[in-house]
């Protein structure tokens, strides 16, 4: 079963989504919206940070996943 870690940073604003694991970060790219995609040694993305990340408000950060077939 595949897993998704999700870190909400209140101090560092931040939002921090991991596909795989962590341990496997190699290379990290900006893309310019203020998103950093890391990747694996084969370039693959295994994870992204959303930089200034602030919430509307003070409750916790609710996450909500959907997959679909391809």
């Amino acid at each position: 079963m595949a897993q998704v870690k999700v870190f909400h940073d209140r101090i560092g604003n931040t939002l921090t989504v991991w596909f795989g694991s962590p341990e496997d970060e190699f290379e990290v790219e900006e893309t310019g919206d203020e998103v950093v995609l890391m990747k694996d040694a084969q370039g693959k993305v295994i994870g992204f940070e959303k930089l200034n990340f602030m919430p509307a408000s003070s409750e916790p950060v609710r996450v909500a996943f959907e997959t679909f077939a391809v």
